[in-house]
Formats: C-alpha cells, sequence, structure tokens
C-alpha cells in the first residue's frame, strides 16, 4: 500500500516515512556510542507506519477497557485491547525482540534505541514494565522465577506480560510509605500480600505477573524495610489472585491500561533476599527511568519530523514556512535541544550497560549510571515538552486540533516529566548519590577525561565542566540540606546541558563532522549560557535541521 493511497496519510506529513532511515543524527549518535549502525529499518518503517496509525487509533477510538465479569458471573478483572494493538504488541516482542537484546544477543543500546523509534509512551510502558519484570528476575530471581523470562522478551509461542507495581495513594513517590503489607505462611513457599491501594499500576488487567513492593510483617518502617515480591495474575488454586479495582482515565497514555490495584491474601514470591527490596526496587527504576528518557526523545523525534516536514508545504506570506528566518529558528532550537538530549541520554545507557550486572553494594560505575539516569530522565522530559509544544505552535491553529497527531504528540509528552518521578524526586535522588555515593566526582572526571581527546572548541568543554564543577560544589559543601535542596533543580539543569555540550563535540571530533562541533558549540550558547544565537547561526541552520538531507556535502571532516 503506497503512502497516497492511505487515508492517514492526509492526517500526517510523518506518517509513511521510515523513521530510522530520515533520522541521521539518530544514526550517527547510534555509530559513535556502538561503533557501528545497527539495522532498525524494518522496525522504522513499522514505526512510521502501521505503529504510528495504530497509536493514533487507539487513543481516539479503542480505549482499552476493563473487563471486571465474565458472562458466566465469574470475577475476572480482564483489561480488552483493541485487536491491532494487540497485533502491534506481538510483532514488537516477536519480531522485531525489542525486549530480548539485554539478555541474550543484543546490548542495552538495540533495547533503548527501539524504545526511541517506537516512541509511543504507552505501547512502549507495556513493554518497558514487562521488561523491568525480566530483569529483576534474570538478576535475583530463583530457578523456577529465570524460567519466566522466556515469554516475557518473545522466546515463547505466547507473551507473558509483567508488571510493577510500586506507588501507592497515601506515598506517591515516597516509596516509603507504602503499606501493603506481606506475611508468610506458616507452611509452603509463598507469602499472603494485603493492602490497598498501588494506585497507578500500568499494565492493570493485562499483566501476568507483577513486581509489587511490600513490607513484610515486622519490618521497620521506611523504604529499607520494603521487601519485593512477585505477585501471579492467579493462585496456586486458579483463582484470581488480586483484584482490579478501576482503570485510570488519563489525558494520554491511553494505550497502556493503568489502574488501581487491591490484594486480599494474595500469594507473592519473594524476589532474592527481601531485605534488599528497595534496592532492587530502585534498580528497576533505573531501567524504566530510561525507557521514560527514550520514550520522550521519540515523541520529540515524532513531533519534530510532523513539523518539519508541514514546514515544507505550508505557504505564508508567499513562502514556504521552511523559507522564513524564525521558522529555521525555530527548527534549529528544536532540533539542537532534541540531539543534545539524545547524546546525554545514550551517555546513561553506555553507563548502565557497562554496570548493570553490578549487585548491591554496587560499584562505583553503577553509581555513576544512576547519577547520569536521573540527569537524563529530567532533561529529556523537560525537552519532548519543548518540542512538542513548538511542533504544535508551528502548525498553527491545526496542531490544536485533536484529528490532527500533532496534538496527540504533545499530550503524551506532557506525562514524561510526571512518571518514574518528577523533577523533584530526580533532584533529591541525585543529591543522594552525589551526596552519599559521591558519583559527582566520577562524573567530573569522566568529563575531564573526555576533554584531553577534544581538539576543537575546547575552551566550550572547559565552560561546560568548570559550570558543572562550580553547581556541583555548591550542592556538595553545602552543609544546610534544605538550601541544598532548594538548588537541586537548578543543578541537574546545569548538569543536563553540561554533559550534553560535552558529549556533541565529544562526538564531532570522534567522528569527524563539523556538524556536532557546531552543534556543540550553539547548545552551549542556547542552552547552557541561556544566550541568543549568534547572527551567523542562521548560515548554518538548515544543515542541522535538515536531518534527512545529511550528505558528504554537510557532513564534512572536522
Amino acid at each position: 500500500m503506497s503512502k497516497d493511497n492511505s487515508v492517514y496519510s492526509h492526517l500526517s506529513n510523518a506518517y509513511g516515512k521510515n523513521h530510522f532511515e530520515v533520522d541521521k543524527p539518530f544514526q550517527l549518535i547510534l555509530q559513535y556510542f556502538m561503533r557501528t549502525v545497527p539495522d532498525l529499518s524494518s522496525l522504522g518503517s513499522f514505526a512510521g507506519r502501521e505503529l504510528y496509525e495504530v497509536a493514533d487509533y487507539v487513543d481516539k477510538v479503542a480505549n482499552p477497557k476493563q473487563i471486571m465479569w465474565s458472562i458466566n458471573g465469574e470475577r475476572v478483572d480482564e483489561v480488552w485491547l483493541a485487536p491491532s494493538e494487540r497485533l502491534v504488541l506481538e510483532r514488537l516482542f516477536k519480531e522485531f525482540h525489542v525486549n530480548r537484546p539485554p539478555y541474550r544477543d543484543g546490548t542495552w543500546f538495540d533495547h533503548y534505541a527501539s524504545i526511541y523509534l517506537i516512541s509511543d509512551p504507552g505501547i512502549a510502558c507495556i513493554l518497558t514494565v514487562t521488561n523491568q519484570t525480566a530483569y529483576a528476575l534474570h538478576k535475583y530471581g530463583n530457578e523456577e522465577q529465570k524460567k519466566l523470562i522466556h515469554a516475557m522478551i518473545g522466546e515463547s509461542n505466547f507473551i507473558s506480560y509483567g508488571a510493577t507495581w510500586f506507588t501507592e495513594l497515601q506515598g506517591g513517590s515516597d516509596l516509603g510509605a507504602n503499606i501493603v503489607e506481606g506475611i508468610q505462611e506458616k507452611e509452603g513457599s509463598f507469602w499472603r500480600l494485603n493492602g490497598d491501594t498501588k494506585y497507578f499500576a500500568s499494565n492493570a488487567g493485562l499483566a501476568d505477573y507483577a513486581l509489587v513492593t511490600a513490607r513484610p510483617k515486622g519490618a521497620p518502617p521506611g523504604a529499607k524495610g520494603l521487601g519485593l515480591f512477585l505477585v501471579p495474575k492467579y493462585d496456586s488454586t486458579g483463582r484470581r489472585n488480586f483484584i482490579i479495582r478501576r482503570l485510570k482515565e488519563k489525558s494520554a497514555t491511553i494505550s497502556v491500561p493503568t489502574g488501581e490495584v487491591e490484594f486480599h491474601n494474595s500469594e507473592a514470591q519473594p524476589v532474592g533476599d527481601l531485605g534488599n527490596g528497595i534496592y532492587y526496587t530502585m534498580e528497576d527504576l533505573m531501567v524504566s527511568r530510561l525507557s521514560n528518557s527514550f520514550g520522550a526523545l521519540g515523541i520529540a523525534r515524532k513531533s519534530y519530523l510532523e513539523a518539519y516536514y508541514y514546514a515544507q508545504k505550508r505557504r505564508a506570506f508567499d513562502k514556504l514556512l521552511i523559507e522564513h528566518p524564525l521558522v529555521q529558528r525555530d527548527l534549529l532550537d528544536m532540533e539542537l535541544y532534541l540531539e543534545g538530549s539524545l547524546a546525554l541520554a545514550f551517555k546513561a545507557v553506555d553507563q548502565f550497560q557497562k554496570s548493570w550486572i553490578s549487585t548491591p553494594p554496587y560499584w562505583e560505575a553503577y553509581h555513576y549510571a544512576r547519577l547520569l539516569t536521573h540527569i537524563a530522565k529530567n532533561k529529556t522530559a523537560e525537552m519532548a515538552s519543548y518540542v512538542s509544544k513548538m511542533a504544535m505552535e508551528l502548525h498553527g491553529g491545526i496542531g490544536f486540533l485533536e484529528e490532527y497527531p500533532v496534538e496527540r504528540l504533545h499530550r503524551e509528552a506532557l506525562i514524561t516529566p510526571i512518571w518514574e518521578g518528577p523533577s523533584n524526586i530526580q533532584a533529591l535522588d541525585m543529591l543522594e548519590v552525589i551526596v552519599k555515593k559521591k558519583a559527582h566526582v566520577t562524573l567530573l572526571e569522566d568529563m575531564r577525561r573526555l576533554r584531553e581527546g577534544i581538539t576543537h572548541r575546547r575552551d566550550i568543554v572547559d565552560t561546560a565542566i568548570n559550570r558543572m564543577s562550580e553547581s556541583l560544589d555548591h550542592l556538595s559543601s553545602s552543609s544546610n540540606e534544605p538550601e541544598a535542596q532548594f538548588q537541586a533543580k537548578d543543578a541537574i539543569s546545569i548538569l543536563g546541558n553540561g554533559i550534553a555540550t560535552v558529549m556533541l563535540l565529544e562526538i564531532g571530533t570522534k567522528l569527524g563532522i563539523e556538524r556536532f562541533l557546531t552543534l556543540g558549540q550553539l547548545y552551549a550558547t542556547r542552552f547552557l549560557d541561556e544566550k541568543s544565537y549568534p547572527i551567523d547561526a542562521l548560515k548554518v541552520a538548515k544543515s542541522i535541521f535538515a536531518i534527512d538531507e545529511l550528505t558528504k556535502d554537510v557532513i564534512t571532516n572536522a
């Protein structure tokens, strides 16, 4: 079926394009980190056509529905998904192997690059919480629990969906306030969980197995008293093991069912050492925070593609939009912010790839990966909200109409600052890993090591490192904890922009691409120094925002 014969092509200018092949900057950044460019063309084609259309269809027409009772009068608490969404998920699990690479024949780069291309936070969430479940069982599960992984990573004839249910009504991001309690059976190998409510439970009604935080009876209060449990959909007698109270009505991420879950003597199995439950949980959150970063990046890229291709067709004041300097400035702004954030997020993945096999009490490299993850999650979410808003604005009034996907993309982007802990939580967790684990020392050492290999624009690298160092000195030397917390949000932004600047210049140097060196220089001006672009930025704007036109004429040796 050609693009011209598809009705959806009348609603979207990005539809029908291969979203991997047109994204030359993405390919080049992958080349830097992986030393090769993986073949993601098939997924790029799927992401730009069937997946793109189905995500929009589910949002507009086919929301998941809770099926509370069967026709035979049984309480079942299942969820109905549109057949098209189920087929999309099956292909992502079994054909594109999105969840398999970290555990089999690939890396975390392969996994998160796929999340980026999928770029629908709801569908990506279904994959992510299933992957988080597989992750915990892979690292800490017993032999029987490890057997469940195959169906969670697309290696079985059927798919087993996972879930991570940590957030409770009274606590939100404060996991230490959790009150779901676990009691060990006097005879038998399982525990019983009681309590309500896991309040934002993704994959509610869909999950075959859920990771659940609960406090073993008699355990101390606070986060360190929590254990991590595996709760199956059905208990050992075949009965439903927990209750889905209801599904949430959300403004976006419609494709993932999110609900409220109650436990009433629910059978559960401990995962690993119950005394390490909070550490396993934080690890799992690191997996999903990186996924949140790439979901945000993917939404920003889809938004950008819509705006970029629209600007090439829409005329105003006797010119195409893309010929207007102000529009060029907007596209430059969007692309610059996006690529800097992409370089930052892949830097976090790179460090996670090097340290993810670490277990409590963890290596220094793992604490550094955690620091980078907090920074990347925060920066990519801010970026996605901004880029998707600008994409709407460049469409004018049309961008605000529900019938076109750019409106949905902005709604989807707005969850990314909230999911997996909002900016305040990221800043506080960043502060904790700085004060207690001294991960900032490793960060500055790493940035200074990279500096030695950067031969162009080194003065910009020095400025970025100095800005980061000054911000960290203020945080780590403050004896006034409230003051440090008050400044932490500013610090996490400075660190994100500083790392993005250094990484763009590092990529440009190692790949020998002048364009990335220019990106690094402009990024430092616009986002790190918060100054206006220099006048001559207009001359190079197109070489940056025309991402599908990058050729040997544009990608020149530094």
